[in-house]
């Protein structure tokens, strides 16, 4: 009888910490559940559907249920953009996914590709093999051109790019360089550092300055969200940084590593080199005979323009360098994306501005939700007007005119900052021969 109870007594002792276990574990399961499908839904309700970049496509039959891919994803924290309904991984916040790609290393049943573009929203990109090589021998491309839009994966491939070029020059060749990088953006940047690491015959162009396009962001805009390696330097181990810090910091680097990057000068013809391998580069300022190309110019290209009358006016200007000057200023400001809601919240701030944000969508798909908490907590202030569904029909000298709906109306004005994106360079990529294809959630 003894010998029983005893049983029973250890079979208790060991049962009850595993059913509190079990207990526990299904209780935190049914509030993640919970949790995601509130946040799904919200997103459908909002129409934040379209992810703007890089983003995971995950197979309900693969999917295992572990949830890796949610506690890996470096977004997590800030907003929900995995979770958990029906004991499987979904993309519940599709808005704010930014392409890291961690949720498909960590998958252990394969259940995730990374795709572009959505099945009603295409995105452009250029054919790249694996090793950065377009589809024209000896021309690489590295970075945002390439659909990668998060700093840290830009300065990754600058690495990884040039380290193929390396591989491509064990060969030999006859021309005067080995590589001409085009942009000094992250990619190009990396690319530079990577290219006097290996003692490299290189030159690298910038029509612009040292950061590409984040030289042109908002002013203190707050930029990347995970550590990166920089070529010679090392680690940057920044996680959230203001704009002008990081470009100080870059610059800090071009100095100590003496680094050699031609400023205000930009391409103009990339053509194939006479009687051999290569290819002849030329600039508004020189031309260059090199035996491979990098193209890190992201895809901003030509800013997208309203195509209205009075968008010539000098009052229209298509980025925004310092909200100050905006300052006791009727301003419009025309976009949904980040650059958009950054550029009329930092103006909504200086004083004396009357703001107006115009977009043609019926809600912010394309912007981070730090963005869009803060165009409504401004808008609820008065700070700032808010028009969507709308599209500006005219541009005057002293006003603009606008529909909204099937409404069109006149607002006073001083200036008008388009931030409707670029146009993807095509028509040079095509010049050189590299092919474009429209990915319509496709690998």
């Amino acid at each position: 009888m003894q010998g029983n109870f005893l049983n029973h007594l250890y079979l208790y002792v060991y049962l009850i910490p595993v059913l509190v276990i079990v207990i526990w574990y299904w209780r935190r399961h049914a509030r993640l559940e919970r949790e995601s499908f509130a946040a799904l839904k919200e997103a459908t309700e909002a129409g934040l559907l379209e992810p703007p970049s890089l983003h995971p496509d995950i197979d309900p039959r693969k999917c295992i249920g572990c949830k890796s891919c949610v506690a890996a994803c470096p977004e997590q924290d800030a907003h929900a953009v995995l979770g958990m309904i029906g004991k499987k991984a979904w993309l519940i916040g599709p808005s704010d996914c930014i392409g890291h790609g961690t949720c498909k290393d960590v998958c252990p049943a394969d259940a995730i590709k990374l795709v572009f573009g959505t099945t009603t929203r295409g995105i452009d990109i250029p054919v790249i093999k694996p090793n950065f090589e377009t589809d024209v021998p000896g021309v690489f491309i590295a970075g945002e051109l390439g659909g990668m839009g998060l700093i840290r994966n830009a300065i990754e491939q600058g690495r990884q790019a040039t380290q193929s070029i390396i591989d491509l020059l064990k060969t030999g060749h006859s021309n005067q360089l080995d590589l001409v990088i085009v942009g000094a953006g992250p990619a190009g940047f990396s690319s530079t550092l990577a290219a006097k690491a290996a003692k490299l015959r290189s030159v690298t162009v910038e029509q612009e300055e040292l950061g590409g396009a984040v030289a042109h962001f908002p002013r203190r805009k707050l930029v990347m969200t995970h550590p990166a390696d920089l070529p010679i330097f090392g680690k940057m181990t920044f996680r959230e940084v203001q704009k002008e810090e990081l470009i100080e910091f870059w610059k800090h680097v071009e100095k100590k590593t003496a680094i050699s990057i031609n400023y205000d000068e930009r391409v103009d013809e990339i053509e194939p080199a006479a009687g051999g391998p290569g290819y002849v580069v030329t600039t508004n300022k020189a031309s260059y005979d090199t035996r491979a190309v990098l193209i890190a110019i992201g895809r901003a290209g030509t800013p997208r323009q309203l195509g209205v009358p009075g968008e010539e006016l000098p009052k229209v200007t298509y980025r925004l360098i310092d909200p100050e000057q905006y300052a006791n200023q009727h301003v419009l400001v025309v976009g949904g994306g980040d650059s958009a809601l950054e550029a009329a919240t930092s103006i909504a701030a200086e004083p004396g501005t009357t703001v107006t944000l115009s977009y043609r969508s019926a809600a912010f798909s394309r912007a981070k939700p730090k963005n869009r908490d803060k165009v409504e907590a401004m808008q609820s202030d008065g700070r700032l007007k808010v028009l969507f569904s709308s599209n500006v029909k005219e541009i005057r000298q002293d006003s603009v005119v606008i529909a909204v709906g099937e409404k069109i109306g006149k607002l006073k004005n001083d200036a008008v900052i388009v931030s409707a994106g670029g146009i993807l360079p095509t028509a040079f990529l095509k010049k050189i021969g590299i092919n474009v294809e429209t990915k319509w959630g496709t690998e």
